[in-house]
């Protein structure tokens, strides 16, 4: 059978947004987002097999002229009798129709779809003179004409089902993108006798569908079949068939000459020109003779992504590839050092990715954030040893694999910290990294749609913004905080932290603007960088103390790379997984996995730090959250989605927790120790569990946490996650700061400001309150807020703890760098992908051998007492 969108057992009119998302890619509606996706510089493209291969349909598979002139003529005969004009000429020119030689030139009919087609014939018709209804009346009445084909003209190039079938058996996948009826595609298919070889097809009435040359129904195709772009070929007979395949930056776009373009038109954007798709078997997988085919170099497209398409061989080199630096992990941190560093043209990087590439509407749409944060496509999906703090449970830990890290996974709240932490930091060791060292680096990556001022930056690469969605529980929120007795902000960011503020957001124009958005795609059209996915580093390759490069494993296959520099921006938990499978860590705990040591690093995997939260959840008496945006109401959730696909507005268009607040939990605190996230909405378990009414809630927890914990080894093999223990709440302090999160919490959804909206609470319930009641409540119901950090550490050669001085070098190593959240010598106050974004612009100065950017001092909110904790 074939595997069709929809799936099967759904007509197209049934489609949900899911079904109708996989034919739009996030970015194909955006006008700023149309740059080039393809080779802006020459290349030479690959020959190898290739994974999938998409089939245009009309003069790829069948001979067009001989299927469609009859049909034009047909067509033309039945208009001019419904309506007693005589169309014949017009008709014949709006669809390229040469009579004489009874062919299709390129235009209309052969290169767009059946219902731009049916708009095209009703201004005809409506030019002679019919008006608007009467028009479509004869349009409609003729269109079964237009789905119906008369196959016993039809004449395929060559033997269809043999070519498939041979493709089949060398493991390659087929899907047929062709702009006719499905009605029509699937009986010429059968007529072929290759439906049962076709793994999918897209057509021109398939809801949600773009017509070529938008590349959005390539991402489909390759999303749903689990193909990369890179090891797809398009084969098409047109002009267009050629720039959908150059759109989507697919790895070969294939011509064939039997259908309605020439050589010439071919040539000009074409990797292979082939007389007909015989061709493709001397062409990719043995020769096969009396086929000639052309191979062309590309000249300079431009497309929906400004993301070259970057062809690279997979098979074993003779000889390691050298470059001047290696990164290892192309999330929040490389995907920025990887386009610092080639800013130098003298540089030559590469950047290796475990994860695949970000091409999937599920990441860059922002209210579909679950979709990537609960998926072990997109992320490691670890979860921790037994917590014995938290009833023993093994608790859920999501991090990023995939193009722009964590970035691509977050709930996109851009959380500097607070001045005072990064004046910790420099207390701790961490020489040169104090606030007026930080801030420079923070205003460097940062365009903050508000403008730039002495806290903001205006013109940097990451694009912050404000919410959009005005719900009315947000300035509930607000209010109550303030009706509480605490500030308002009007920058937490900025000059006071302290307080209640709306969110700052990574979201530009209604899309996540991950590293990847921000910093990777920019750099993809430069010579001098080499991206990879699906690649995992095994360990890093040392001639004594000096790193000269990595293994990793890429198609099963063990491969090494030689780098002048290695650096590791891996997060977390990977990088000081990688740091003890290449031999540098404990000595002891390297020892019981039978690993070389290479150097005693006891601070390796240690000082594990993280932010816990829990909920707070209220019902809501009024119905204004978003109770309704779920898939138990399908009507609505198609609606936010195809507002979302079409305009990059409305509910899709933000992560929802629009408002923000940090708070002091005691006297005595200089800077605030807690943080609350708030949700127009109730959900549990990572978002995975959704309410079942009206109803809010808050996300809080501690800052500061006394709790450490640690990453080891759960053995030798790369490929197994490591032993991720964060030991929460294994202090006393960390107890009492969790209940009083809660307390404070309920405090302020007590406020008059939520009494029209305020029901029953949920959680953690009426019925808990004592201390006991409200241990147990965390232990059971506490989770991570994603912030894992600090466990290579940054800090002074004095202390035996650090693993990186302050200029990102490993103690001990020579060319090796660390550059990730693990390096932090203290977890900051709130989220941290915007710190780690800090850190990597301040270590690409370093790296690069540049002057640091010059310290700027601005005034910081102090409270105007310590002796209240408001």
């Amino acid at each position: 059978m074939l595997r069709l969108l929809p799936k099967a057992g759904r007509s197209p009119g049934q489609m949900t947004v899911n079904s109708i998302a996989r034919f739009r890619a996030a970015y194909g509606l955006k006008q700023q987002l149309r740059q080039s996706a393809r080779c802006l510089q020459t290349r030479q493209p690959s020959q190898e097999k290739p994974e999938l291969i998409i089939f245009d349909k009309d003069g790829t598979l069948i001979c067009f002229h001989s299927l469609w002139a009859p049909w034009v003529e047909d067509t033309t005969k039945r208009f001019e009798r419904k309506t007693g004009l005589n169309l014949e000429a017009k008709i014949h020119h709006l669809f390229k129709y040469n009579q004489a030689e009874r062919k299709i030139l390129p235009g209309l009919l052969a290169e767009e779809t059946m219902p731009i087609i049916k708009r095209q014939l009703e201004k005809l018709l409506q030019g002679e003179g019919l008006d608007f209804d009467r028009s479509q009346e004869i349009v409609d009445e003729c269109y079964h004409e237009l789905e119906t084909i008369d196959t016993n003209v039809l004449i395929t190039h060559g033997n269809v089902n043999k070519l498939m079938t041979k493709l089949k058996e060398h493991g390659i996948k087929i899907a047929v993108c062709t702009a006719d009826s499905r009605k029509g595609t699937i009986n010429t298919l059968k007529e072929m006798e290759v439906d049962h070889l076709v793994d999918m097809v897209v057509c021109s009435d398939d809801p949600g569908m773009i017509p070529k040359p938008n590349a959005h129904n390539a991402f489909a195709i390759c999303e749903k079949l689990d193909v990369e772009l890179d090891r797809t070929v398009m084969v098409g007979d047109t002009m267009t068939d050629m720039k959908f395949g150059i759109n989507a930056g697919l790895g070969n776009v294939v011509g064939v000459l039997s259908g309605v373009s020439t050589e010439g038109d071919l040539c000009e954007s074409a990797d292979h020109v082939i007389d007909d798709i015989q061709g493709l078997t001397s062409l990719f997988l043995k020769s096969s003779p009396g086929t000639q085919h052309t191979n062309l170099p590309r000249k300079p497209h431009h497309g929906p992504f400004n993301t070259p398409a970057r062809s690279f061989s997979t098979s074993s080199p003779a000889h390691s590839e050298q470059f001047s630096h290696v990164i290892v992990g192309a999330g929040s941190a490389g995907c920025l050092l990887a386009n610092r560093l080639t800013e130098d043209s003298t540089n030559n990087v590469m950047l290796l990715e475990a994860g695949p590439k970000d091409y999937t509407w599920k990441i860059h749409m922002p209210a579909a954030l679950v979709y990537p944060l609960c998926n072990d496509k997109y992320n490691w999906f670890y979860n921790t040893i037994p917590q014995k703090y938290m009833n023993n449970r093994e608790m859920y830990c999501p991090r990023g694999r995939v193009w722009g890290g964590s970035s691509s996974l977050n709930a996109m709240c851009y959380v500097r910290g607070h001045a005072l932490d990064y004046d910790r930091w420099q207390k701790e060791g961490a020489e040169g990294w104090s606030y007026a060292d930080c801030l420079p680096y923070f205003k460097k990556a940062q365009s903050h749609e508000l403008g730039e001022d002495k806290y903001r930056g205006g013109s940097g690469p990451l694009h912050v913004s404000r919410g959009k969605t005005k719900n009315p529980l947000f300035a509930a929120f607000l209010e109550a905080g303030h009706q509480a007795g605490y500030p308002l902000t009007n920058d937490y960011n900025g000059y006071q932290q302290e307080g209640f503020d709306y969110m700052d957001l990574t979201i530009h124009k209604g899309i996540r603007w991950s590293t990847a958005n921000a910093y990777l795609r920019p750099a993809l059209k430069r010579n001098n960088l080499k991206v990879t996915s699906k690649t995992l580093t095994t360990r890093v390759l040392f001639e004594g103390s000096k790193a000269v490069g990595v293994e990793y494993k890429q198609g099963g296959q063990l491969k090494t790379v030689r780098a002048d520099k290695v650096i590791l921006s891996a997060g977390s938990i990977n990088t000081p997984q990688l740091l003890m499978l290449s031999g540098v860590g404990n000595a002891d705990d390297l020892k019981k996995h039978g690993i070389p040591l290479v150097n005693h690093l006891p601070g390796v995997g240690q000082n594990l730090q993280d932010h816990l939260e829990v909920y707070v959840q209220v019902a809501c008496l009024k119905p204004v959250t978003l109770y309704k945006a779920q898939w138990k109401f399908p009507h609505n959730m198609v609606k936010i989605g195809l507002e979302w696909f079409m305009f990059q507005t409305g509910l899709g268009a933000t992560s929802h927790l629009e408002a923000v607040a940090f708070i002091r939990s005691r006297a005595g605190i200089e800077h605030p120790d807690i943080q609350f996230h708030f949700l127009p909405s109730t959900v549990r378990d990572h978002g995975r569990i959704n309410g079942d009414r009206h109803a809010y809630q808050v996300h809080v927890g501690p800052q500061r946490s006394q709790s450490r914990g640690s990453i080891k080894l759960r053995t030798k093999n790369p490929e197994d996650h490591p032993l991720i223990d964060p030991n929460y709440l294994s202090t006393e302090v960390d107890r009492w700061e969790m209940r009083e999160c809660i307390k404070l919490a309920r405090e302020i959804f007590e406020q008059d400001a939520f009494a029209p909206y305020r029901g029953e609470e949920i959680l953690p319930g009426v019925d808990v309150q004592s201390d006991a009641q409200l241990d147990e409540f965390a232990r059971e119901h506490g989770e991570t807020a994603y912030h894992p950090s600090c466990s290579a550490k940054m800090g002074s050669e004095n202390d035996p703890m650090a693993v990186v001085n302050n200029r990102t070098e490993v103690f001990g190593m020579e060319n090796l760098h660390v550059v990730d959240a693990s390096i932090m010598p203290s977890v900051t106050t709130g989220n941290l992908n915007a710190p780690v974004i800090m850190l990597a612009e301040k270590a690409a100065d370093i790296i690069r051998g540049r002057e640091p950017l010059a310290p700027v001092h601005v005034p910081v909110y102090q409270p105007p007492s310590l002796d209240t904790q408001r």
